[in-house]
């Protein structure tokens, strides 16, 4: 793989095909786990971990998989993977695997994660589709990370809360307080709130794309009068 290859990989996962801003994939857990910075990155993080293992996984055997079969043996495949995980975090970090609940083994089923497998894995070799599945993931927890730590902060008025959960006891210390003695707002920790801040990031982001575009038009002309001269 080359330089440009990597980069176009991981720009397509950040950026241009962001799972949970562009192709607004995974809505569930995106909305439904996001109420704090340390569950939504959790999540995040664990289907990032699938993700990779899973388009790795389905690019080196895409070869020896019958197409009529390819899909009920993608899903087995993550199914498995997603199992590990969920166990592995069983026995790491229980507290944090009681508040993910039913939205771990729900991994099996986000079509983020199928999707990547039928789009990318099984066309691409097994390096290029592990790190798909890492910019993809990555992509999707950036906006849990972002969307969960401003709910937090207008539903609490803290951040990372809960982080004792992953790192023990002793990481009760490092919650930082936001706003003290705030009340808190409790539409922000509500469904309502996780549509009414999705959508101000998926604004942003078109804003940001689209001051990108006319900045990238004014410069054509002055470009063209360079080179004439």
């Amino acid at each position: 793989m080359t330089y440009q290859e990597i980069r176009d990989i991981f720009h397509n996962g950040l950026w241009k095909q962001n799972a949970g801003i562009v192709q607004l994939l995974g809505l569930c857990p995106l909305l439904a786990i996001s109420s704090s910075v340390v569950n939504a990155v959790s999540l995040g993080l664990a289907t990032t971990l699938v993700m990779a293992l899973s388009g790795a996984a389905v690019a080196a055997i895409r070869e020896f998989i019958p197409n009529e079969a390819r899909i009920p043996v993608y899903v087995l495949l993550i199914a498995v993977l997603v199992t590990i995980v969920q166990l592995l975090i069983n026995a790491y970090a229980y507290s944090l695997y009681i508040v993910l609940g039913i939205f771990l083994p729900l991994i099996v089923t986000n079509c983020i994660v199928l999707a990547r497998a039928e789009s990318f894995a099984s066309k691409n070799g097994v390096a290029a589709s592990a790190l798909d599945g890492i910019a993809m993931g990555l992509g999707l927890t950036a906006v849990l990370g972002v969307l969960g730590a401003i709910r937090e902060i207008l539903g609490h008025g803290t951040l990372l809360s809960g982080i004792d959960m992953v790192f023990g006891e002793a990481a009760k210390s490092w919650v930082i307080t936001v706003i003290p003695d705030y009340h808190g707002f409790l539409l922000a920790v509500l469904p309502p709130g996780a549509f009414i801040v999705l959508g101000l990031l998926i604004a942003g982001r078109n804003w940001l794309d689209l001051r990108a575009e006319q900045k990238a038009r004014k410069s054509i002309p002055v470009e063209a009068a360079s080179q004439t001269a």
